[in-house]
């Protein structure tokens, strides 16, 4: 049976592409949504989270301005998790709403259900999402009765666990072949004990399906799905591709999990929709990382250049520091117009090019992608990854400064191709109040196998202490930028660093 939308919510909807129009976004994403189901402050959906423990003072300064619907609103194309939410959200309708309606209701606890930032990002402003749910759907009410009544038949249960049974193991199994690709090829201590956590929080869930249960079900000689394989399954011409393909593998053993489970557990199959989430992530950083690795696999030296602190032309700065040796060269400048900015980078880009060297913007993802170049560095106050990907698109390189351990592992989680790391001594370009010290830069190498370039006033007396440390990459500015010959400082500090 179609669902109709209320009123109400066909305007939340109306109002959610106003929102992503005002973001100069391309398709409504479930954040615009939200902002559109919480446009109207008289409306059932701001009502439900005050309810729920929301600061709505709080909310709305996040959310910015409502909306102002013109005259004529053109039709946008939807990202495809709004199609997951709105079948969430129907299902929701035929059991807890009106009949032949989805209401606002149903599409915010769909939405928050299926988007782990959004519901994380509204906890901080006070959202109490069980008592949210609760509200929407109510508390299932106890039956009571004189003698236990058996739903399931014994088929059915010895069918699903026998289901369960097989995907647990498929499960595992492409859990250990990531973990290993993870400690034995990459020496990742970050996505090891990533994939390890994972395997534990796998057995959590699987406890709470009897053991017993399961192993009974078990029935390999019989099985009529062991003969068949495909010619794709023997073929695995690289490591890459074994982790790939086990990714894939244990995406679906989950979501079969996750979908016969629900005849069990409700918990445990909610408890498998978290684990299967965050496999996505997991996916994503292991093959960004592994680009980026190829990518950035000769550049040990980046010079960030600035016009100002270069002895000589910025243009020559960058030609003989490339001559040197330095395969990454970053434009860093704080102070001067966009215009001016824009015509630098294209020289730079100009450049870098013709040597064949990769060219990084500080800060600016428009001025990186209008310079066409490689990518963008961005501080822990400038835009998020995934905004600034947005704007470079899936190829661009997108280096994070990190300052503490926590920052690194957010970086490498939410997509970083590299990482500077420090700041690790007083800088002659940059003032700093605290500096991370040559103690975190021994931590972060050691918890991510990422590109890190160890940064913050290096020169040819520190690099021996960076090296101890364990890093193999350095970014440095001063020290080639104020140089009488920056192709030989350039040269000097590879062959330290070596």
């Amino acid at each position: 049976m179609k669902l109709e939308f209320t009123p109400a919510l066909q305007l939340a909807f109306d109002l959610a592409r106003i929102v992503t129009l005002r973001d100069q976004a391309v398709e409504v994403e479930p954040r615009h949504l939200l902002a559109g189901l919480l446009a109207e402050e008289e409306g059932s959906a701001v009502a439900l989270l005050v309810h729920a423990g929301v600061n709505w003072p709080a909310l709305r300064s996040r959310l910015g301005e409502p909306p102002i619907r013109p005259e004529l609103l053109p039709d946008l194309p939807a990202h495809p998790s709004i199609a997951t939410i709105l079948s969430h959200a129907s299902d929701l309708a035929v059991h807890h709403g009106e009949e032949g309606s989805i209401a606002t209701d149903h599409v915010l606890l769909a939405l928050l259900t299926a988007n782990d930032r959004l519901r994380d990002e509204l906890a901080e402003v006070g959202l109490d999402f069980e008592r949210l749910r609760v509200r929407i759907v109510g508390e299932p009410a106890p039956l009571i009765m004189d003698e236990p009544l058996m739903l399931a038949e014994p088929t059915e249960e010895i069918d699903t666990a026998r289901i369960l049974d097989a995907n647990a193991n498929r499960a595992r199994e492409a859990l250990r072949v990531q973990e290993d690709h993870c400690r034995f090829v990459l020496n990742d201590a970050l996505l090891s004990g990533q994939f390890k956590q994972l395997r534990h929080d796998l057995a959590q869930a699987l406890s709470l399906i009897a053991g017993p249960l399961l192993l009974a079900s078990r029935d390999t000689l019989h099985d009529v799905g062991t003969p068949i394989s495909t010619a794709a399954e023997w073929h695995r011409p690289s490591m890459t591709a074994v982790v790939q393909a086990n990714a894939k593998r244990l995406q679906e053993a989950l979501r079969s999990l996750e979908e016969h489970g629900k005849v069990l557990s409700i918990e445990f199959a909610q408890r498998i929709e978290k684990l299967r989430y965050h496999t996505y992530t997991l996916e994503r950083a292991i093959a960004q990382g592994g680009a980026a690795r190829q990518r950035l696999a000769d550049a040990r030296l980046c010079v960030l250049v600035t016009d100002d602190l270069c002895k000589h032309s910025l243009v020559g700065t960058v030609k003989e520091a490339i001559l040197g040796g330095a395969r990454l060269i970053q434009l860093r400048e704080k102070n001067i117009d966009d215009r001016t900015l824009l015509a630098r980078a294209r020289e730079v880009r100009q450049v870098t090019r013709s040597a064949g060297a990769l060219f990084i913007v500080n800060d600016r993802a428009d001025i990186a992608r209008l310079a066409e170049a490689d990518g963008v560095h961005l501080g822990q106050d400038d835009l998020s990854i995934h905004d600034a990907r947005r704007i470079l698109g899936p190829d661009a390189l997108i280096g994070v400064s990190t300052h503490n351990l926590d920052q690194v592992r957010r970086a490498v989680l939410e997509g970083a191709d590299y990482l500077g790391v420090g700041p690790t001594f007083p800088s002659r370009t940059k003032e700093f109040t605290d500096f991370a010290s040559l103690d975190f830069v021994k931590q972060a190498v050691a918890e991510t196998s990422l590109p890190a370039f160890a940064i913050g006033g290096i020169d040819d007396d520190h690099v021996a202490q960076v090296h101890a440390a364990g890093a193999r990459r350095i970014a440095v500015s001063n020290a080639i930028c104020a140089a009488d010959d920056p192709r030989l400082a350039a040269a000097r500090l590879l062959h330290l660093l070596t």
